[in-house]
C-alpha cells in the first residue's frame, strides 16, 4: 500500500464530483508493483514521489457522479531529470493492462518516432521485469507495440506520419515533451474527437518548457496558467506547473527546490549547482538552464544578451534635456501589420556621459486587442502606459509615423536615419523630402557585427542608457543570434521566435552614431579599430 500520508485532492475538482480512494488506491498500487528500469534505480519498485502520487490520485480518483474519471486531459510541466518519461510509461501501461477498458488503443506521441520510443521502452522494459504483466503482455518490438492479451488492449507508438492517419479510437495517448512539436497536426489529430467513443480517455502531455512562443505547447501552457490562477475554468483539464517565476533569483537554491520536486531524489543538487556555475560563466548557457532545470519558458534557447546586464543599464533617459542634441536615427518598418521601430541614439558628449537610446514603437489600433490575445504580449498595457503608440486601422499608417519623425526632427539634431532596404523606399523618399540624411543599411554580418558587438560592450560597461523602456527590453530579451565563420554575429530574425524590431532599429542607429560622433569627434572604430571576438 502507498505511504502517502494526508492527501488533499485538488482545488480543480468539481462540485458534484468525488473521491473514490479505491479506485486511486488501485492506481497508485498498480504503478508501485512496477519497478524502474534504468541506472541506480534499475530493478528497485516504483515508491511514487509526492508530487507523482498528487498527479496519480487526483487523475484515476476523482469521479464524476456517473463513476468516470472528471479529468480526460493532463498538462504536467516540469524540469528534466524529474522522472518525467517514468511516469509517462506507468501511465501509458495503466491504461493499458489495468483500467478495465476492452480493446483499449494507448498511443505514445512525440516529435518523432526515436522521441516517442523513449516512453515505450521504459514501458516495455517496466513489462519485462514484471512477472505478471510479462506473462499477459505480448511485446512486438519491431512495431513498437505492447498487447496486453486479456482485453486485447495496446499501447502504441505512433510514426511521424500519424496526423494524416484518422480512425483512432483513442482511450489514452501520451505526449512526451510537447514543446518540441513542431506544429499542431499531430496534437489536434490525437485529441481533438479521437477518444469520443470512449467514456474516461486520457490524454497525459508531460513536457519540460519551450522556446516558441507560437507553439501548441505554449497553448496549452497558457491554458494551464489560467487555470491556476483562477482566470479560466476547465473541470476537465487537469493542470501540473513545477517552475522558477521569471523575477526569481535563478541562482539560488531555494528557487531550485521549489522548480525541481524530486532534486535530491532524481537528481543531485551538486548536478544542478554545476550546470548553474557553468551558466554563471557563459551567459550562453543561462536559457537553457532557465528551461530545462527551472522550467522557464525562455525567449530562445541560446540567450545572446544577458538580460541583468542589460537591467543595470536603465538609467534615466530625460528626453526634455536631450533638445538641440545631435542623434542618429534607426528605422526598422518590419510588416504594414507588425510593430514598427524608430530608435534615436544620442552619443556621449564626455567622458562621463552614455550612448542614451530613445525608441518608439508603433502597432495598428484595430489589431492591438487580437495582439495581446494571439502574442499574450501585454501591448495594450504598452500602450496605455505611452510606450506604445497606435496608428488608425488594421495596418500601419506610414505618414503617421513619417510626420512624428519630423516633429522628433525639430526637437533634437538628427544627423542621420538608417534604415533597412526593405519595404521602406516609399517612406525613405518621403524622409529625404523633408530633409533628412538617410542611410540604407544592409542586414547581413558585414554591416550587423560590428554595432552588434559594440552594443554587447558599451552594455557590459554599462556606458549605455535605455531608461528601462520595457518593450526595448522584451526586444533584447528576444535576440537569437546567429554567428558565421569569421566569428561575425547578427541578429536573426527567423529564429528570434519573437519580436525583435526595436533591438535592430538601435543597432542602426548605435553604428551611426558611433561611426559619426558629435559631428566632428573621432568615431570609437577610428580610434580602436572593429571588435573582434
Amino acid at each position: 500500500m502507498s505511504k502517502f500520508e494526508n492527501y488533499i485532492p485538488t482545488k480543480f475538482m468539481a462540485e458534484d464530483s468525488y473521491y473514490d480512494e479505491d479506485a486511486a488506491n488501485f492506481a497508485v498500487n498498480f504503478i508501485q508493483c512496477l519497478c524502474h528500469t534504468k541506472g541506480t534505480w534499475a530493478g528497485k519498485r516504483f515508491e511514487l514521489i509526492p508530487w507523482q502520487e498528487q498527479i496519480i490520485r487526483d487523475l484515476f480518483g476523482i469521479l464524476k457522479p456517473n463513476g468516470y474519471r472528471q479529468f480526460n486531459t493532463a498538462y504536467v510541466e516540469i524540469p528534466k531529470k524529474m522522472g518525467k518519461s517514468e511516469l509517462a510509461a506507468a501511465v501509458a501501461l495503466l491504461l493499458t493492462c489495468g483500467d478495465g477498458e476492452q480493446r483499449a488503443e494507448v498511443y505514445s506521441c512525440a516529435s518523432d518516432r526515436q522521441q516517442a520510443s523513449i516512453v515505450f521502452e521504459v514501458a516495455a522494459d517496466m513489462v519485462r521485469m514484471c512477472p505478471s504483466l510479462a506473462k499477459r503482455c505480448k511485446i512486438l518490438a519491431s512495431t513498437k507495440r505492447i498487447v496486453y492479451q486479456p482485453t486485447n488492449s495496446f499501447y502504441q507508438v505512433l510514426s511521424a506520419e500519424a496526423y494524416s492517419k484518422h480512425g483512432f479510437n483513442v482511450h489514452g495517448v501520451i505526449f512526451d515533451e510537447l514543446h518540441s512539436q513542431p506544429n499542431r497536426k499531430l496534437f489536434d489529430v490525437m485529441t481533438k474527437g479521437s477518444g469520443d467513443a470512449r467514456m474516461q480517455p486520457l490524454y497525459f502531455l508531460i513536457t519540460t518548457a519551450g522556446t516558441d512562443t507560437n507553439s501548441i505547447c505554449f497553448e496549452v501552457h497558457s491554458k494551464a496558467k489560467d487555470l491556476l490562477s483562477g482566470r479560466k475554468h476547465d473541470h476537465t483539464f487537469y493542470p501540473v506547473i513545477y517552475g522558477a517565476e521569471k523575477e526569481e533569483d535563478w541562482t539560488d537554491p531555494k528557487v531550485w527546490k521549489k522548480a525541481n520536486p524530486s532534486l535530491g531524489i532524481t537528481v543531485p543538487i551538486e548536478k544542478v549547482q554545476d550546470a548553474c556555475n557553468s551558466a554563471k560563466q557563459n551567459p550562453a548557457e543561462e536559457n537553457t538552464f532557465r528551461q530545462l532545470r527551472l522550467n522557464q519558458w525562455v525567449a530562445q534557447a541560446v540567450r545572446w544578451m544577458p538580460m541583468d546586464k542589460w537591467d543595470v543599464c536603465a538609467f534615466p533617459v530625460n528626453e526634455d534635456a536631450l533638445a538641440g542634441r545631435v542623434c542618429y536615427g534607426g528605422l526598422d518598418l518590419s510588416s504594414t501589420t507588425d510593430l514598427t521601430s524608430f530608435v534615436l541614439v544620442f552619443p556621449p558628449i564626455d567622458e562621463d556621459d552614455k550612448y542614451q537610446v530613445l525608441p518608439f514603437f508603433w502597432v495598428p489600433e484595430d489589431t492591438l486587442d487580437l495582439r495581446v490575445k494571439r502574442d499574450h504580449v501585454p501591448y495594450d498595457i504598452w500602450n496605455t502606459q505611452g510606450f506604445i503608440q497606435t496608428t488608425e486601422g488594421n495596418v500601419i499608417h506610414y505618414g503617421f509615423i513619417e510626420q512624428f519623425i519630423e516633429q522628433l526632427g525639430k526637437k533634437f539634431n538628427i544627423k542621420e536615419i538608417a534604415f533597412d532596404r526593405w519595404g521602406a523606399v516609399q517612406m525613405v523618399q518621403n524622409l529625404e523630402g523633408m530633409g533628412f540624411t538617410v542611410i540604407p543599411f544592409g542586414q547581413g554580418f558585414k554591416d550587423m557585427s560590428p554595432p552588434t558587438k559594440e552594443l554587447m560592450k558599451l552594455t557590459l560597461e554599462k556606458k549605455i542608457a535605455h531608461g528601462g523602456n520595457p518593450v526595448l527590453r522584451w526586444n533584447m530579451d528576444n535576440i537569437f543570434i546567429r554567428t558565421d565563420p569569421a566569428g561575425n554575429i547578427k541578429a536573426d530574425k527567423q529564429k528570434s521566435t519573437e519580436k525583435i524590431d526595436g533591438a535592430i532599429a538601435m543597432i542602426m542607429a548605435l553604428d551611426r552614431a558611433i561611426g559619426n560622433g558629435n559631428v566632428n569627434a573621432e568615431s570609437v572604430y577610428d580610434n580602436r579599430g572593429l571588435l573582434v571576438f
